[in-house]
């Protein structure tokens, strides 16, 4: 492996904070092991190696902000030898200069003669100062004393440094009180600068387009009902799930929407990682990928979703879920706006909003009936798709959750 280096935890990260070493020198590590914990603009995200090895060396300090690429640690793999290490440089020797032949004493330039030093002037009192004060007044100067009326200053409470303890201006400028320059920035609005970056890359990079599709979700909901009636509120699902199931199934049967724009080309994924938005408690959201959220049973994706949104949350989520989704599901939730057209999180290739449930009129069977519909929304990179693939893509989405039992 060799140099472990700050790694890239999103379109918008510049740099990050060292907060936590989770490994020591010596340590045996694997591939997918978090070794250290790095404060981002997105809240604090664990790293992870990507090989096997051994920790040689330790590179960074705790609490150092250093820029993506900049060196870590030192992790050898198994047949990897530790690098030399660094002679230090021999010393240079000066070349001896030449001996220069003494100038004759008839060439020596004469020496100056010493100026003649004047009598240092004796010391005068200031008499604007020294004077006696009528009524037992401060003494001090007369700029002091316009500057001390400037800041609020009472000059009896200085100790003056002047000629019989007279006040002077400097006197003063010790006693101003310094104002703090430096601000740091809440994290809520280095959040939004990362929010605000990446959202500008997209739409400075990416051509969007969208397609919209007002979907029947009554079945799903139906069926949900049913399979959570005799479970612990715990264990129940809920309808994020099966849209989360249903984004995965349907991006393993349109290639062109699952992946990543990479080097000016389409690497398509050959697992489904959604990534689901998370609106975080203090603001903000971040979009951490269940991994391999295709090969899930629902309960599964239900019980993944959980712990992705508690680590979220609580900021102890890992590099890989922040850089490895292949496809985003933003959902307004329960209640909220009835439709959503959302930004694509680059480096992937398409996003789903979906607007809240709402209940609808609908025409079922030829008859019109109240149901329960939700505004599909779906953003795609036209660099890689067209309208036609997009739209499989929602076929196959709406016919999932028309059939829950498939999922």
């Amino acid at each position: 492996m060799g140099i472990f280096t700050m790694p890239s935890l999103g379109a918008d990260m510049e740099a990050g904070t060292l907060v936590e070493w989770l490994v020591k020198p010596g340590d045996e590590v694997h591939r997918g092991d978090a070794v250290a914990v790095v404060e981002t603009q997105k809240g604090a995200i664990e790293i992870e190696c990507f090989d096997d090895g051994k920790v040689l060396e330790l590179q960074a300090d705790l609490g150092a902000t250093l820029p993506v690429g900049a060196p870590l640690a030192l992790i050898l793999g198994p047949d990897e030898a530790a690098p030399a290490p660094k002679q230090p440089a021999a010393p240079t020797v000066a070349a001896k200069p030449e001996t220069m032949p003494a100038p004759a004493i008839a060439d020596r330039p004469k020496t100056a003669p010493h100026p003649v030093v004047a009598d240092k002037p004796e010391a005068r009192p200031d008499p604007a100062v020294t004077a006696p004060l009528p009524g037992g007044a401060t003494p001090a100067s007369p700029a002091a004393r316009v500057r001390a009326s400037e800041l609020g200053i009472d000059l009896a409470t200085i100790t003056g440094s002047g000629p019989a303890g007279a006040v002077l201006l400097t006197d003063l400028e010790a006693r101003k009180p310094v104002t703090a320059t430096v601000q740091t920035a809440s994290p809520m609005v280095e959040m939004r600068k990362a929010i605000a970056s990446a959202m500008a890359r997209s739409k400075q990079t990416i051509p969007h387009f969208y397609l919209s599709e007002t979907i029947d979700v009554q079945p799903a909901l139906d069926w949900m009902d049913a399979r959570n009636a005799d479970r612990a509120p715990s264990d129940r699902l809920l309808l994020g799930a099966l849209f989360v199931r249903a984004t995965a199934l349907a991006a393993a049967k349109v290639p062109s929407v699952n992946g990543q724009f990479v080097d000016g080309s389409l690497r398509p994924a050959d697992q489904v990682n959604v990534g689901v938005a998370v609106a975080l408690r203090g603001g903000g959201l971040v979009a951490p990928a269940l991994i391999d959220a295709g090969a899930m049973s629902i309960d599964k994706t239900m019980a993944g979703m959980r712990d992705l949104v508690s680590r979220a949350r609580t900021g102890r989520l890992r590099s890989s879920e922040m850089t490895e989704g292949t496809i985003t599901l933003s959902s307004l939730g329960e209640t909220g706006a009835e439709a959503m057209a959302g930004v694509i999180f680059p480096p992937q290739v398409a996003l789903i909003g979906l607007g809240a449930p709402k209940l609808r009129p609908w025409v079922v069977g030829g008859a019109v009936e109240p149901r329960t519909v939700v505004s599909l929304t779906l953003s795609v990179d036209h660099r890689v798709s067209d309208g036609r693939q997009a739209a499989h893509f929602i076929k196959e989405f709406q016919s999932l959750i028309a059939s829950p039992e498939t999922l």
